[in-house]
């Protein structure tokens, strides 16, 4: 199985730099490695010319942002899955690719975890992973592009949206998983170690209001207002809900604690 590696980058050399040793020192070696630069001004370009015979194809030059850079890596796969593995993120190790490889199958999504990691703690965590991908799973978060490897296929006359500066690969997941039905096997391996504090972290109100705008357009009224409602639980909260839902003892047990919950409040 070959994969394409894409890396995005703009003005973030010493992050570029962690990135492209993290992806060439992979045991694993069927996969070409691509990076796009947005044309920096900060060395970044140097360090591109130093690992050249390291890298598959790499180009530098002015562009509309990280998705229309990811969509210029895009453009250049020739790989089975692609990955997007940005300036500043990195494997978690270097059998990374090699123990991704080792779940292989005919999935058009393959999805690990990542592990976020506070430099200045020194600590961090891994991120918590659904049993099973539903709306209510994209209505506040997403799949981590760092650990996903997407079918080459599924880009063909769908790229990300360069009209979205912020949640173009959240949108794509949300039309492909729910809307397409395409199929996505999640593996427990954490894949990526990654910088606390992106893009979206750093501009959280514009990712939501982005988030938002996008979802007012595909989803009714009724069924926004009721994902919403859901949504007000924390993520680990609503995913072991589920869990306890697809259960029907525990099913049994979590209806009789709501409903004494309920009479509990109602009486006083």
């Amino acid at each position: 199985m070959k994969y394409s590696i894409i890396t995005v980058n703009y003005n973030n050399c010493e992050g570029l730099r962690r990135t492209i040793e993290s992806v060439i020192n992979q045991t694993f070696r069927d996969f070409e490695f691509i990076v796009i630069d947005g044309g920096s001004s900060d060395g970044s370009v140097d360090i591109l010319k130093a690992y050249n015979e390291s890298i598959t194809y790499w180009m530098s030059e002015p562009d509309g942002g990280i998705y229309q850079g990811m969509n210029k890596g895009i453009a250049h796969a020739t790989g089975h899955y692609l990955n997007f593995m940005n300036s500043g993120d990195c494997f978690y190790d270097s059998y990374s690719l090699e123990q991704v490889d080792s779940y292989a199958s005919d999935a058009d999504i393959i999805t690990g975890r990542d592990y976020h990691y506070n430099e200045e703690k020194k600590a961090g965590h891994a991120s918590v992973q659904p049993s099973r991908l539903s709306m209510i799973t994209f209505f506040n978060a997403t799949l981590d592009h760092q650990s996903t490897f997407i079918r080459r296929s599924l880009f063909e006359g769908s790229p990300y949206r360069e009209d979205y500066r912020m949640v173009s690969d959240w949108i794509f997941f949300t039309q492909k998983i729910v809307s397409e039905g395409k199929r996505v096997q999640l593996i427990p391996l954490i894949v990526c170690r990654r910088e606390e504090g992106g893009i979206s972290e750093q501009q959280y109100e514009r990712n939501r209001t982005e988030i938002n705008r996008w979802l007012h357009e595909y989803l009714p009224k009724g069924i926004y207002d009721d994902y919403a409602t859901l949504s007000k639980l924390d993520k680990t909260s609503l995913y072991r809900l589920f869990d306890i839902c697809e259960n029907n003892k525990q099913r049994k047990v979590l209806i009789w604690c709501i409903k004494l919950i309920h009479k509990f409040f109602h009486i006083s």
